[in-house]
């Protein structure tokens, strides 16, 4: 199923339409208020410039004083009835909004942005923690893709319709006021049709106190090295992502010589590619929580970021172009070309990064996450605008300022990669893995979503470990051959995802000792242990005999079996397959076509070994 069906289904769509909505009337209201104040109320410049730098600071404020409650609000009751109340307080915003801008009264608007930033932190933890409840786990990045990309456009969309609207001669007022309660009461009707979503937490303790919660909120995101460093992570995105649509405005004038449809485009461009990137995630994870993706999208930030600082940068030749003279320009396909392909990799970047920590936080727990996770989003916004004032004091201009936070982008990627190895273990293996193989995978709805199971699979080369690794929905701890888990190129990837090296009684008996503890360890703690019971890689395409080893693995904890079979490996690289020239084992075919088939799992106390074997043969078939 194609993610664009989850638009065509209730337990979906609905929602998409309520956030895009709601992403739209923030956008649409806050750039109505900027024209409003910039261009019709006849300010001085110094007016005009203190309420434009207030106004993002007092939308922000509410994340800071109010997520850790909210995040309270979504795990202990459900999450429609909530929805649907924020979206009633949107329509009592909206039409105190049409009261300020009719009557010109500054203070009432600074009000009720305050208000939609209290909207937005309410709607945030259930915005990312609903997901998970109405979506299987393989339609999970896919979601995130739609929601990531139905926010950038509606974002823009309503940053143009704000400014548009407002800006018309006589009736500015009345239209942007029409069109933002409008927008308010078609969110409110779209949430009437989102399916319940029952509380995670319902004897959660209510604490009212904003301060101390917020402590034990970050606390909770903190718990987790890996989800906390994904936070980071995503807050990253939005300090280089305020950064970047902070300078746009002076970029458009300064270096690309451009008037306000300049501005348009650039932020069309960059919209565009974040949805496009976001969408794209699916497809290349393969329906999983790949964040093999996320140093792809680091990379690409840099790479597209210094480069559109060499495609242009000083000051422009010409000024006051519209977008037709710019695109006409000499360069200027190149500058557009990086500004949307840095949307590309921001997307790439971030939906992993949101999936990742939906998919590894408990549930009672996920919208208290998030609740942290804006708690840094927020902070990482404001010292985005403090980089920002804080370069153009030193003398950069815009693109200057854009080559600084590409080039820091470098360094915070190392130290998150760093700190969660997980990371680029994951980007390593899915390169292997999607450079040399094209892979089917079949009956991964066998695999458990929680729990502990045995997987048992034939073994065909030395790349196993890293197919499965790169395919399964969850994490699994392999056991493989010590000298495989020690050889130098992968040792690295075997270790970061917690192989278990084993070695025959008569090599190393130590060594089989603590393996067969490691293994029950697991297997205790809930995770998915993947066994070759034929012992070594086949030297003639057919399965070996199984061992017994794994009986006693079973004898120790009672757990489901999974057969599983590998097909179309012998022969590809690495196997043990000779070539045509008989001298050397190089591989035959690069690409090669494999599959995967998982069976349904077998009870512990039902399982034979011959039958088990001869299972995973049947699985397997012809197609060695």
């Amino acid at each position: 199923m194609s993610q664009f069906d989850l638009l065509g289904q209730r337990r979906f769509a609905p929602f998409f339409w309520t956030q895009a909505l709601a992403a739209f009337n923030d956008n649409a209201f806050r750039n109505a208020l900027v024209m409003l104040v910039a261009f019709q109320m006849g300010l001085d410049d110094r007016s005009v410039s203190l309420y434009t730098n207030l106004a993002p600071a007092l939308f922000i404020l509410p994340f800071f004083l109010f997520s850790a409650t909210a995040g309270q609000l979504a795990e202990k009751y459900e999450k429609t009835r909530i929805i649907r109340a924020v979206k009633l307080f949107e329509i009592a915003a909206m039409a105190l909004a049409a009261i300020g801008f009719h009557t010109h009264d500054t203070t009432l608007l600074l009000v009720v942005l305050f208000l939609m930033g209290v909207h937005s932190t309410t709607f945030g933890p259930i915005k990312y923690a609903i997901l998970p409840q109405a979506l299987e786990p393989g339609e999970l990045v896919g979601g995130n893709g739609l929601v990531e990309m139905g926010t950038q456009l509606a974002m823009l969309v309503g940053m143009i319709a704000g400014n548009s609207l407002m800006l018309v001669a006589g009736i500015g007022p009345w239209l942007a006021s029409s069109a933002t309660i409008a927008v308010a009461v078609a969110g409110y009707l779209a949430s009437r049709r989102i399916p319940p979503a029952p509380a995670t937490a319902p004897g959660l303790k209510f604490n009212w106190n904003p301060f101390s919660e917020t402590a034990r909120v970050l606390g909770i995101v903190r718990r987790d090295r890996a989800v906390f460093n994904a936070v980071l992570g995503i807050s990253w995105f939005w300090f280089f992502g305020t950064v970047l649509i902070a300078q746009l405005p002076n970029y458009t004038r300064e270096t690309l010589g451009g008037d306000g449809s300049v501005n348009t485009l650039v932020l069309t461009l960059f919209s565009i590619g974040t949805g496009v990137g976001a969408l794209l995630c699916e497809r290349m994870s393969g329906r999983r929580v790949e964040i093999g993706l996320v140093p792809l999208g680091a990379f690409g930030l840099t790479v597209f970021g210094v480069d559109l600082y060499l495609a242009r940068h000083g000051v422009a030749q010409a000024h006051g172009l519209d977008w037709r003279a710019f695109l006409h320009g000499a360069g200027s396909w190149r500058v557009a070309l990086d500004l949307t392909l840095i949307g590309v990799f921001a997307g790439f970047y971030v939906v992993p990064l949101f999936a990742f920590v939906q998919a590894r936080t408990p549930r009672e727990q996920l919208s208290r996450v998030i609740a942290g996770n804006n708690i840094v989003n927020a902070l990482l916004i404001v010292l985005a605008a403090g980089f920002g004032l804080g370069l153009g004091a030193l003398g950069f201009d815009a693109v200057e300022t854009f080559l600084a936070a590409s080039l820091l982008n470098v360094a915070v990627a190392a130290y998150i990669f760093t700190l969660v190895p997980e990371f680029p273990m994951r980007f390593i293996t899915w390169v292997l893995v999607n450079t040399l193989y094209r892979v089917r995978v079949e009956g991964m709805r066998h695999v458990p979503e929680e729990g502990p199971a045995l997987l048992v699979c034939n073994h065909v080369s030395l790349m196993d470990p890293l197919l499965l690794m790169a395919n399964l929905r969850r994490p699994a701890r392999f056991v493989m051959y010590y000298r495989i888990f020690d050889m130098p190129l992968l040792r690295f990837v075997f270790r970061t995802a917690r192989a278990i090296p084993i070695a025959g009684q008569k090599e190393d008996p130590a060594v089989l000792a603590a393996a067969y503890e490691a293994i029950d360890e697991a297997l205790a703690a809930g995770e998915l242990v993947c066994i070759f019971p034929e012992g070594a890689l086949t030297r003639d395409g057919d399965i070996a005999p199984f061992r017994p080893g794994l009986l006693r693995v079973l004898e120790r904890r009672q757990v489901p079996v999974l057969p599983m079979a590998l097909r179309g490996l012998w022969g590809s690289v690495w196997s043990r397959r000779d070539t045509r020239l008989g001298r050397a084992r190089l591989p035959r075919r690069f690409r090669a076509r494999v599959e995967l088939v998982i069976d349904a799992p077998v009870s512990p106390g039902r399982l034979q070994l011959d039958a088990l074997e001869t299972r995973v043969r049947e699985l397997r078939g012809t197609l060695a």
